[in-house]
């Protein structure tokens, strides 16, 4: 790419969104991108869009910042925020779809829904600061995947300013309206590297009347996954996690692994469910409930894996998951129902020690017939990693020829995805 002098490049974006919204980075955004601008209306983006095809200038999407921030190599010259692009479109609790502009935090829409009794019931870490297109780029999801699934599931229309500047829509606010690509598929997941989203359409569901939260110790983690298994069977639980001792201390449980398994529904419910734990477990731990049973989820949601000096996430079979973690030797979160793990390596590792311990986490994955994808790491580390699996022959193909149908000047989130795309 061809650099751009600062002040130059400050004075012609200014003159696209006005003054004062070009701004220099906070320490994070520095990780992502060198300046920050703050476009207020799809127009602007799209000129914006044009003006970096024109002179060959890589920009990304930025949210909160915190996956670019903890994987990018270097950053791109320009970071797009939506922050003044946070309103709810359109909003329908007879159809439960919301129609929203991407800049609005899953916080701040679930707030301006609860009247209804609604939500949309995605929770990534923090949800106050996590925005539409982050969720949707980045594929944030939280404890409550097991029962909700995650954006793909629940996104059913999207916009987003490609190549030239041209606004691109798919799907609707109806939800069989299916049409050409499925783009809600292809950009979920895609982090900024084929354009940049300015629109959502989400299904959202029901506000539970009531949640508890069981939690149980023991002291091995293959004993947590076995009674894991057992609930998991016989109930329809709204999440299943297991923490290792060091995150299970967060629950003044010290030296045990902690099985965390969140039911919800109304007040028969709830207590059928909380008897049914009792007795497949054998009446150990304690259940929590109103307040406590809340906050216990909150802080179960919000442990922060992008600030770990080299963390990943692992997806494989929900049957292999223990024996793939076992062999990764980290300390970890496990959605135990779904297959999904976040893990860390505390402190700062050396780029031998995280090259090695990613490779060794990887097998692990692969062994299992899953994936993993690092979520963060170092600065002073990444050129030793990759970050993402590499696919075989014939999938990396077909994304090197999307990226270049969607992206043919390459200036979108530029070496942030699989295979160096």
């Amino acid at each position: 790419m061809a650099a751009t002098p600062p002040s130059n490049l400050a004075n012609r974006l200014e003159s696209i969104v006005g003054a004062g919204h070009v701004r220099t980075p906070t320490s994070r955004e520095a990780r992502a991108a060198d300046a920050i601008v703050e476009p207020a209306s799809v127009e602007e983006i799209c000129e914006i869009v044009r003006l970096c095809e024109a002179d060959r200038i890589a920009l990304a999407p930025i949210g909160a910042s915190r996956s670019l921030a903890g994987i990018r190599r270097s950053p791109v010259a320009l970071g797009i925020s939506m922050a003044r692009r946070a309103r709810i479109i359109a909003y329908e609790p007879d159809d439960m779809t919301v129609v929203s502009e991407s800049g609005i935090t899953v916080g701040a829409l679930n707030e301006a829904m609860a009247p209804s009794g609604q939500r949309l019931p995605l929770d990534p870490c923090d949800p106050a600061i996590t925005t539409l297109g982050s969720l949707i780029g980045a594929s944030h999801c939280g404890p409550l995947r097991l029962s909700e699934g995650t954006s793909r599931d629940l996104l059913i229309g999207v916009r987003f300013v490609g190549h030239g500047g041209n606004l691109v829509h798919g799907g609707g606010r109806v939800v069989k309206n299916v049409a050409g690509y499925d783009l809600m598929k292809v950009m979920g997941g895609s982090f900024g590297t084929l354009g940049i989203v300015t629109e959502a359409t989400f299904k959202v569901r029901p506000i539970p009347p009531e949640y508890c939260l069981a939690l149980i110790p023991y002291a091995r983690a293959a004993d947590a996954f076995a009674a894991a298994h057992i609930v998991n069977d016989a109930l329809p639980l709204s999440n299943l996690d297991i923490l290792t001792p060091s995150l299970a201390m967060r629950f003044d449980f010290t030296e045990r692994f902690l099985l965390l398994a969140g039911f919800s529904g109304s007040a028969l419910e709830i207590g059928y469910q909380a008897e049914r734990i009792r007795d497949l477990l054998g009446a150990r731990g304690e259940i929590l409930d109103h307040d406590a049973a809340m906050s216990g989820y909150e802080q179960l949601r919000d442990l922060d894996f992008h600030s770990a000096g080299l963390s990943a996430q692992m997806a494989v079979p929900p049957a292999h998951l223990a024996r793939a973690l076992e062999a990764c030797g980290a300390e970890f979160r496990a959605h135990a129902g779904a297959g999904v793990a976040q893990m860390f390596l505390a402190g700062e590792p050396s780029a031998e020690t995280a090259s090695q311990t990613v490779a060794r986490w990887r097998e692990a994955a692969h062994s299992a017939r899953g994936n993993l994808r690092v979520l963060a790491a170092a600065p002073p580390v990444r050129d030793s990693l990759e970050f993402f699996d590499t696919p075989n022959v014939g999938a990396l193909a077909l994304m090197r020829r999307l990226k270049a149908a969607f992206d043919p000047g390459g200036i979108f989130n530029p070496g942030c995805f699989v295979g160096g795309i």
